[in-house]
């Protein structure tokens, strides 16, 4: 398969802090509007490969490229600048386990923030962009609010409006519905689900292994800084041929 088919290539890459090696020796291909689940044990270096991918952590070798950006690291590489870091996390959102809202600003103005600021889009055009996008994750009728007012499930669909409002190419989600109660994270994975029935190429770092199995198009099942397995989504989670990942699956239901 050629590279322009592969929205995000990751090849060789490695991080340690001091002792602690994280990412081993990571090769990953996913093709433009694939969903891949990133499933493993806390611990096992998937939030890290993230971060990684979208420069919050540089990594010690390797190469990360996404869309038409290619980064390269090594021990005597230099970091692009600030700029150019700012400009290539726009259209790689991320959204996090904490929602890390703006708690002074309301939430269309937290959705407006970014277009406004990074892009210099005006504001009428950013409060129509971001109405648009509460819609599109059930808030509508919450523009006016501030996040403290929001139960957690509605913060983390504000956050996710937050990350689309730059109009990224590829969507990252760190254990986005983690932190919320269990009633609260079907509402999250709802928004999710449709992006991806929309072809948003999303990663996506999830305990939520049936929604795995469901929505992903690919499990990438990670111990201990490795790919241990790597397959169709539905294969990996009811076959999976790693007697790695047999042992974790053990401990979730996943069907029916």
């Amino acid at each position: 398969m050629t590279t322009e088919n592969h929205k995000i290539e990751i090849s060789a890459l490695k991080k340690q802090y001091g002792d602690l090696v994280v990412l081993r020796d990571i090769n990953l291909k996913v093709a433009q509007g694939s969903v891949v689940a990133l499933i493993g044990p806390s611990g096992s270096g998937k939030s890290t490969l993230l971060r990684c991918m979208n420069l919050l952590v540089t990594p010690d070798a390797g190469r990360v490229r996404i869309g038409t950006d290619t980064f390269t690291f090594s021990k005597t590489s230099t970091l692009p600048s600030a700029k150019e870091q700012a400009r290539f996390r726009s259209g790689t959102g991320m959204v996090f386990q904490h929602f890390n809202l703006f708690p002074h600003m309301t939430v269309l103005k937290n959705v407006m923030e970014g277009p406004v600021s990074a892009k210099g889009m005006p504001k009428a055009q950013a409060a129509e962009l971001a109405r648009g996008l509460l819609a599109k994750v059930g808030l509508a009728d919450k523009a006016d609010v501030h996040p403290q007012r929001l139960s957690g499930g509605q913060k983390q669909r504000v956050a996710i409006a937050r990350a689309l409002a730059m109009q990224p190419e590829v969507m990252l989600f760190d254990e986005a519905t983690s932190a919320l109660d269990p009633e609260l994270v079907s509402e999250v994975l709802n928004v999710m689900k449709d992006l991806a029935a929309e072809g948003m190429t999303m990663i996506i770092v999830t305990h939520e292994i049936a929604f795995a199995r469901e929505v992903a198009d690919t499990v990438v099942f990670m111990r201990d800084g490795v790919i241990v397995e790597e397959g169709p989504a539905r294969e990996v989670v009811d076959n999976p041929k790693e007697e790695a990942t047999r042992s974790f699956l053990k401990h979730f239901h996943t069907r029916g």
